[in-house]
């Protein structure tokens, strides 16, 4: 049998909870590894952190500065010499563009780790998808990926998110949230067809677990609206609905609703509430402005209209919510359109998936502290067409 098969098929047919010792026990027997390692990118993506029963038995690895972090930054394998003629290669474990994590696989030596690269990258990508699958059946793979303790406003907004980035040949998307462990309500979702793109970024009103609960309301609510087959502007009704027979206007909810054509780039908008979004574009970055309509469950029975925004191949869209624009620094400067236009030139060089995080570093140096006041999210998408 192949030996790349024979790992392929070791993979698929582990337990959920056993995905690694039968990634090691396949790698030793079909490509003589000496050790292998999963690591997961926790919450903040500042560190990879070792999958193991708990306690873990291995010390956290940082995101920056360490040869594990390089592949997961580059997302290109990296091979890292580790003395005795040995190496060690890091792979990126990716799913369609979503970067979980990591895998590091130690060889005997550098001429048989050059020629079982390729397949080792591939094994990656294979694990990364049964992690997803089992991360059904097992928490330990979530519990991996967390450094600290998630508050349960936090873990609730987690589970809602279709990933932290993802990948088609028209488009890339990366977002991050701030603070990874204690956020409340902001969120962000999308979802993709063979023709369409859509993507909410909304920003929750409240704290804790109301600003959690209310964002699920309407995040679900706008799926299920979604997922009926109904246009743009009536997903937002339906939500609007929703949110008010639930709260009668004492909360409610600000969200910004793009349904994009990947053929031509043209798009339907719904802009219902605060959040904000730049375009950079031939090396200028401007703010773009759509027409205010009211946020989602302010009122009942409130009509919400679509209008039409078109995007050109090479565009870059950074949509922020309040939490990022109307931070102030310590001497009372708002962070602002200045500060991220500045903040995403400097970043226009580096892929979607790594922008937000870049634009948040900036922005706890500009806030001078290291705890918000306030969520922050960033997402970035990166049009590149047909």
């Amino acid at each position: 049998m192949n030996r790349f098969v024979a790992a392929e098929r070791a993979l698929r047919t582990a337990a959920p909870h056993e995905l690694l010792s039968a990634a090691r026990r396949v790698l030793s027997e079909q490509y003589q590894a000496d050790a292998v390692e999963l690591f997961m990118a926790d919450y903040g993506l500042t560190v990879l952190q070792p999958v193991s029963v708990l306690p873990h038995t291995l010390e956290p690895v940082p995101v920056h500065n360490s040869p594990a972090g390089r592949a997961f930054g580059a997302q290109e394998p990296y091979a890292e010499p580790v003395g005795g003629g040995r190496v060690r290669v890091h792979l990126p474990v990716t799913v369609r563009g979503d970067r979980l994590g990591v895998l590091s696989v130690t060889l005997s030596d550098r001429d048989h780790a050059a020629g079982c690269r390729t397949e080792l990258a591939e094994i990656a990508e294979v694990l990364g998808h049964e992690v997803i699958v089992a991360e059904r059946d097992t928490d330990l793979y979530l519990q991996a990926r967390r450094k600290d303790r998630l508050t349960l406003a936090a873990e609730m907004q987690w589970q809602l998110l279709p990933g932290r980035s993802c990948a088609r040949p028209e488009y890339e998307l990366g977002a991050q949230l701030e603070p990874a462990y204690a956020i409340f309500g902001d969120n962000f979702d999308w979802s993709a067809t063979a023709d369409r793109l859509s993507l909410y970024v909304t920003n929750g009103m409240g704290e804790g677990i109301e600003a959690s609960l209310l964002t699920n309301l309407a995040i679900n609510a706008l799926r299920n609206a979604r997922r009926a087959g109904i246009p743009l502007a009536d997903q937002a009704a339906l939500a609007d609905q929703a949110v008010y027979a639930h709260y009668r206007g004492r909360c409610y909810l600000s969200v910004l609703m793009f349904d994009f054509d990947l053929a031509t780039g043209r798009a339907r908008v719904v802009d219902a509430g605060s959040p904000q979004m730049l375009r950079l574009r031939g090396g200028t970055v401007e703010r773009i402005t759509f027409d205010a309509q009211l946020p989602l469950g302010m009122f009942e029975e409130t009509d919400y209209v679509a209008q039409e925004f078109h995007v050109e191949p090479g565009d870059r869209l950074v949509f922020v919510s309040d939490g990022v624009y109307g931070v102030s620094s310590p001497k009372g400067e708002a962070y602002g359109d200045t500060a991220l236009a500045r903040a995403i030139q400097a970043t226009r060089l580096l892929p979607a998936a790594e922008v937000p995080r870049a634009i948040l570093r900036e922005l706890t140096g500009h806030r001078g502290r290291p705890v918000p006041d306030d969520d922050a999210l960033v997402v970035c998408l990166d049009w590149r067409g047909r």
